[in-house]
């Protein structure tokens, strides 16, 4: 026993990371076009105005898919590609030249037998409509889901997969709280709880868009993150002290965004956690009946991104309690842990709290990666990490929890956001001054692993 005989095996971009043609056909600025271009925002000034080209080299890149035995691709859609000012509202227009690219990237997607999983915002907010306010503008709602339709009148006759909104944790805690992403803002707490409602509001809306336009059955869902704990023992006191400390309320909402009640039990179980509601009580917008109704539109399945974890234990005083990490724990080029065991028991609480058959939309490592004097990347430690997770993914699969699919982060190396090009985490490297693809030696080993389904792991 072990993965589904049809579990979909994936790798996982986002347009602003891969696609470069920043100013090509016809395409509007988003945030990170204006965000990157002012200095300090990113390592060394980098942008994405390249980045791998994939625009231009779309085929090659899923040639290589096709190759490593990848059943899934999940990639998003650069909103400001297909409606340059985010909205037709103020008399915007749709790119033709955009939905022409989407279109022949699905086309040849399926031709080649991959199943294209479509990201509705990963980030790219069209700078426009940032202009107005972005996500702490009401309209907001509005313009999602016309973006929506517009996607599901164009692509749904093909694409039977989406994911409404990507870590809404990162692009709202970062990029309106802390200032870090773009747009780089520092909301005070009502602004930013404000942020918050509209995106889940964004989310439900974008959801009947979906299935009210898309000419056949679609399934949908979200991807968000979150802060992963996982037992140091697998007694029922340490159990349920990771348990209940991943869920726990944090009193601050710079800490509480980053909490997966507050994003998701309004989506899952249609209310906010309790605690969030007393915490933020006095900075809370107005929530009427209506709006959870909206936001809290059923979905088919959960997806989530993972990368590491906190080990908890249950402490003297019954309260959970961190674990601190011995010295010279492992850690990956970026300096994230490697632990695991979070993604065994990550998506063993989240199906037993929200009931949704689950993805792992994003898991991966970056390396320190370069070619070697024969020509090849050998990135044994991006082998060992994937083994690891995989095998702890696979426990879970065998203890009942309903795992549906795992998408590799990422398919090749991209553009890591303020990182710039510092940071490697594809299992293809990309060599960015002539854009020549590499498979590295974690590529094949994960189109052995794909074509066992997991029984060698």
């Amino acid at each position: 026993m072990g993965f589904k005989k049809d579990f979909i095996w994936g790798a996982a971009t986002a347009s602003y990371q891969v696609e470069g043609a920043a100013y090509k056909d016809g395409k509007g600025l988003n945030i990170w076009d204006v965000y990157c271009k002012q200095p300090g925002n990113v390592f060394e000034d980098q942008n994405g105005d390249v980045a791998c080209n994939q625009y231009e080299l779309y085929k090659e890149d899923v040639q290589l898919m096709k190759e490593l035995n990848i059943k899934a691709y999940r990639f998003s859609i650069n909103w400001a590609r297909i409606i340059p000012e985010g909205t037709t509202a103020f008399g915007g227009t749709v790119n033709e030249a955009g939905i022409d690219y989407y279109n022949r990237l699905i086309d040849e997607l399926i031709a080649n037998g991959i199943e294209p999983f479509i990201t509705l915002y990963h980030w790219d907010l069209p700078y426009e409509l940032q202009v107005k306010g972005g996500w702490l503008n009401d309209q907001i709602v509005d313009w999602f889901a016309e973006y929506a339709t517009l996607i599901a009148k164009r692509f749904g006759d093909r694409v039977k997969n989406y994911f409404t909104v990507n870590e809404p944790e990162v692009f709202l805690g970062l990029g309106y709280r802390e200032g870090t992403h773009a747009p780089g803002l520092k909301l005070g707490d009502r602004e930013f709880m404000r942020c918050v409602h509209n995106m889940l509001k964004a989310h439900g809306a974008a959801v009947r868009a979906l299935r009210a336009n898309c000419p056949q059955p679609v399934k949908i869902g979200m991807a968000p993150t979150g802060a992963f704990c996982y037992p140091e023992t697998e007694s029922p006191e340490d159990i349920a002290a990771a348990k209940e400390a991943m869920f726990a309320m944090d009193k601050n909402p710079t800490g509480a965004i980053w909490n997966f009640a507050l994003v998701c039990d309004p989506v899952m179980l249609g209310h906010y956690p309790d605690s969030a509601i007393e915490n933020f009580k006095d900075v809370m917008p107005e929530i009427t009946e209506e709006d959870m109704k909206l936001i809290s539109e059923p979905v088919d399945f959960f997806g989530f991104n993972l990368y590491n974890g906190v080990m908890t234990k249950m402490g003297k005083d019954g309260k959970p309690e961190r674990v601190k990490r011995y010295d010279g724990f492992p850690k990956t080029a970026i300096q994230w842990p490697v632990t695991p065991e979070a993604i065994r028991w990550a998506t063993r609480f989240l199906y037993e709290r929200y009931g949704k058959p689950i993805y792992i939309t994003e898991n991966g490592m970056s390396c320190h990666d370069w070619v070697a004097l024969d020509g090849k990347v050998h990135d044994p430690n991006r082998i060992d990490f994937y083994h690891r997770y995989l095998i702890e993914l696979k426990k879970s699969a065998e203890e009942g929890t309903d795992i549906e699919g795992y998408f590799a982060w990422s398919l090749m190396d991209n553009f890591e956001w303020t990182n710039g090009y510092h940071d490697r985490f594809g299992i293809i490297y990309v060599d960015y001054p002539t854009q020549k693809r590499i498979v590295k030696d974690s590529g094949y080993w994960y189109r052995d692993m794909i074509a066992e389904n997991g029984e060698n792991l």
